[in-house]
């Protein structure tokens, strides 16, 4: 989860996303349309019986935050909540994905994150396997998982004998609150999705640059400088009850652009 503004855990309900499951939030920055849903979620969570630990990740600030809110709620030993405050660079890692961070260009200290996907397994070949006598059935399957195999007449197979070369998986970016920014244009380099805060119309440049906020122009030039597949708007003022503007004004740069909806779902397809 990336930032958790007031109401998130109804939002949650609404998406039947489970509550105790395992758990990452990145918090961007420390206003509170981007945090304070934080102390709903971690009493709906010890509600509902979580008792797996869960990882919160943020700038300077944020530790004490959470430890206040948890000290509000009477949460106590619920379950665990691991803090970190993060600079640029790897924030975390697992065998499925890294997740990267950058500072971005706003009133406070605000980072951009990067989910990047570790590598995926080439594609198997069976008419490679059947050429080498592989028998089909658990040495392929370990041969699709990089498992050296040996065949019953002493022979060894190696997955590159049988596999094509890795494929990259997938990179979404998420901006936070942020001007144009040179860090996050670099970090989104490339990528599948990014997720970059329009806050304003191309006519409030203005105060657009004087609040560290970006218009639906600058973010379009982002995603443009930075080669990525799709672009997609959030953080938009309230004064646009019909975003169809910005998605205008950005779509004269950058063609695969769509503003943000509540409860929008978003497929990431790989690139090959």
């Amino acid at each position: 989860m990336f930032d958790c503004g007031e109401g998130t855990q109804r939002q949650m309900l609404a998406a039947k996303v489970g509550f105790c499951q395992k758990t990452k939030i990145f918090i961007s920055h420390m206003h509170g349309d981007h945090v304070f849903g934080l102390l709903g979620l971690f009493q709906t969570m010890a509600l509902l019986g979580r008792k797996k630990p869960l990882e919160v990740y943020g700038p300077r600030g944020i530790r004490k935050f959470i430890e206040t809110s948890v000290s509000i709620a009477r949460l106590g030993n619920a379950y665990p909540i691991d803090v970190q405050e993060v600079d640029q660079g790897l924030v975390c890692q697992n065998k499925e994905f890294k997740v990267y961070a950058v500072q971005g260009n706003h009133m406070v200290q605000s980072f951009a994150y990067a989910l990047v996907e570790e590598e995926r397994p080439g594609r198997f070949f069976p008419e490679r396997a059947n050429t080498l006598g592989v028998p089909r059935g658990i040495l392929w399957s370990k041969l699709q998982h990089g498992e050296t195999v040996k065949l019953t007449d002493g022979r060894v197979v190696s997955p590159r004998e049988v596999m094509g070369s890795p494929r990259v998986g997938r990179k979404i970016v998420y901006s936070g609150d942020t001007g144009p920014s040179k860090a996050i244009e670099k970090l989104a380099m490339g990528a599948d999705l990014l997720i970059h805060e329009c806050t304003f119309d191309d006519e409030m440049l203005e105060w657009a640059v004087e609040e560290r906020h970006s218009t639906a122009s600058q973010a379009a030039e982002v995603a443009k400088k930075a080669g990525v597949r799709r672009l997609i708007l959030t953080h938009v003022s309230a004064r646009y009850s019909d975003p169809s503007i910005l998605v205008k004004q950005a779509g004269k740069m950058f063609p695969d652009v769509l503003v943000a909806e509540d409860l929008m779902e978003i497929e990431v397809p790989y690139s090959e």
